[in-house]
């Protein structure tokens, strides 16, 4: 019997979506709100706090970054959704073969607004994976095998968080935080999927890592700058922001410490870091001495 648990609320988007689809879209969001998300109950609440962290309003993000692409979007969700389900067991038995993971977790595949094409929380007191479909259709990620590095990338994330619980440490928060748990994450893709796996650069092709590759010194020094200017990090992660025009590249960077990092330790060991800033910062400063910029 699998340790894994599907909930799949596509099917009550899809009828959703077939009653609200030519109301005004003020009327749409409220209705999402209040007919389609009760399908999985607690996660409207958990959007909602997502965005009220960085005190944003989940309405007007609705309104400005997701309802405006739903109609256009519906097909590519649709692909994501038939080829996201046919993924999950494969990778979840990879993982269960290469790290022995057999605790229970669920995975959650839903329509949002935006917080993430995959999103590693807690449901139901249980560990969960996230998966908004609106984000994988934004991203062009509706592909198989991107689909296949994503799944990857977040068991990434589990399999951090799980370990780091297991030893009694706490997540840490903040950029260089960030920094790390994505790169640990990334990390896992490559291993999990056995092959170089960029699921980010589906949209844009060889030429994302390329660029990433050429640009590694100013990107070290480039974090580095904006975290002690206190200026916004979104661009190296975030979905709707850029750098030199290109999205994620902090997903790359943090690679890039956990590759130089795991020459002297296992990947258990890489998990349980602490002090994240302690470790990465001399370390971006030696990546950017050693790379042209």
């Amino acid at each position: 019997m699998s340790n894994l648990q599907i909930i799949d609320t596509f099917p009550q988007f899809l009828a959703y979506w077939e009653q609200v689809q030519h109301l005004p879209m003020t009327e749409q969001i409220e209705a999402w709100a209040t007919n389609y998300m009760p399908a999985c109950p607690n996660l409207l609440q958990m959007q909602i706090d997502c965005y009220a962290e960085d005190g944003d309003d989940w309405r007007e993000v609705a309104r400005e970054h997701v309802f405006p692409y739903l109609a256009d979007s519906l097909s590519t969700m649709q692909t994501a959704h038939d080829n996201l389900l046919s993924v999950l067991e494969l990778v979840n038995g990879r993982c269960t073969h290469l790290f022995n993971f057999t605790d229970k977790y669920t995975v959650i595949i839903y329509v949002g607004v935006g917080c993430g094409a995959g999103w590693v929380t807690t449901y139901n007191g249980q560990p969960a994976i996230l998966f908004g479909l609106e984000n994988i259709a934004a991203e062009k990620w509706q592909e198989r095998d991107t689909l296949y590095g994503l799944m990857a990338h977040e068991f990434g994330h589990l399999l951090h968080f799980h370990w780091r619980d297991q030893a009694g440490l706490n997540k840490e928060e903040g950029a260089w935080w960030q920094l790390y748990t994505e790169g640990f994450a990334q990390y896992c893709e490559q291993i999990i999927h056995d092959k170089p796996s960029w699921h980010m650069q589906t949209a844009v092709g060889d030429e994302w890592l390329a660029w990433c590759q050429a640009n590694l010194g100013w990107l070290a020094d480039e974090f580095v700058r904006r975290v002690d200017a206190d200026e916004d990090m979104r661009p190296f992660f975030g979905s709707w922001y850029e750098l030199r025009g290109y999205k994620q590249t902090g997903y790359f960077l943090g690679h890039e410490l956990i590759r130089h990092v795991h020459q002297q330790a296992n990947l258990h060991e890489i998990a349980l870091l602490t002090n994240a800033e302690g470790w990465q910062r001399p370390l971006l400063a030696q990546l950017a001495k050693q790379t042209p910029q």
